[in-house]
């Protein structure tokens, strides 16, 4: 039988442990020649690879040492990368060209140069259809593609600029983050379901989702804040204050932990305790520019993209200081406990 004393003594862990430290800090950084500009980056967790967006090209860095595999070449304006086991196919969207670069993740070389809508920008792959889809920024809509063929198979008019999404029981949810809501369209028909309006708070980039409560977690810029949305309904259950600068979101479901990576330089972490009941765990320090990650189911560790910024006086009076990447100062960061 279990004291009553030693009852008290385990809760009382594991309420601090939720109301405070949670164990999350950066453990190591892995280097990464270049100095260009960065956006998302990417896990595949089975083949222990990070694929990290970098200025024209996407870095491919061992997940466990830090060791440089190689690099995708010819990517201009790189923003995110998909890749679609089954087939041996991943995918890159390039923002300045308006195309998606299709290529073999064992080489790392360019299969194929698919025209999409303008502005590429999030890029994710949906094994239910076999399809892989992008987020144009310049057109408002997103392009499905076939991650077999490489075939344009039609457009999802979502009328606005789809950030982050969530492929999962059939549909695919979108931040949107110019008209503050999460559209749901068909992946197979490519018909918008519903369109949720946040209504809390603004400009929605990272999001992730509990499959087991329904449950989306958005990252909205605009009032800075973590929102907490019905799945099926479109409600609004609750929502935090979070760093500035959100854009991206991940989920354990293991520990019910969710995490926002925020430029400012911290990554906010919440307890999910039930479906509508969520506390806030604490902040881990990262760095500033580190806005963007990839969450590994395998460790349970997070990995950041993140740089050194200087900045050079503007070349006239009244004009605006040129700001570049620090060289030598871009890295992946490890958060892990």
């Amino acid at each position: 039988m279990i004291s009553i004393r030693t009852a008290l003594v385990a809760a009382s862990i594991a309420i601090a442990l939720f109301q405070g430290d949670t164990g999350y800090k950066v453990q190591t950084r892995y280097p990464v020649p270049g100095n260009g500009g960065f956006d998302y980056i990417t896990i595949d967790s089975a083949a222990r690879r990070l694929y990290v967006s970098h200025g024209t090209q996407v870095d491919v860095v061992d997940a466990d040492n830090g060791k440089l595999i190689g690099t995708i070449a010819d990517t201009p304006g790189v923003h995110g990368i998909a890749i679609a086991a089954e087939f041996k196919h991943g995918f890159t969207s390039n923002g300045r060209e308006n195309k998606v670069s299709m290529f073999d993740p064992t080489t790392l070389q360019l299969i194929n140069k698919i025209d999409v809508g303008k502005g590429p920008d999030g890029i994710y792959y949906d094994p239910g259809t076999k399809r892989v889809f992008t987020n144009n920024h310049g057109t408002h809509d997103i392009t499905a593609i076939d991650a077999k063929t490489g075939a344009v198979v039609g457009t999802v008019k979502v009328e606005g600029d789809g950030e982050s999404a969530i492929v999962a029981d059939g549909l695919v949810y979108v931040n949107i983050e110019d008209t503050n809501e999460v559209v749901v369209f068909d992946p197979k028909s490519l018909e918008v379901k519903n369109r949720f309006p946040i209504g809390v708070a603004k400009t929605p980039t990272g999001l992730a989702y509990d499959a087991k409560t329904k449950r989306l977690f958005i990252g909205c810029r605009n009032e800075p804040k973590m929102v907490v949305m019905d799945a099926v309904s479109g409600k609004v259950i609750t929502s935090f204050p979070i760093g500035k600068g959100v854009d991206y979101a991940g989920f354990d479901p293991k520990a019910k932990l969710i995490f926002f990576s925020c430029s400012e330089g911290v990554l906010n972490i919440f307890h999910e305790k039930s479906a509508d009941d969520y506390e806030d765990a604490g902040p881990v320090k990262t760095q500033p520019s580190a806005r963007t990650m990839a969450f590994d189911p395998k460790t349970s560790k997070i990995f950041l993209s993140a740089a050194e910024y200087v900045e050079t006086p503007p070349a006239t009076a009244g004009g605006r200081p040129q700001r570049s990447v620090k060289p030598g100062s871009f890295a992946v960061l490890v958060v892990g406990r």
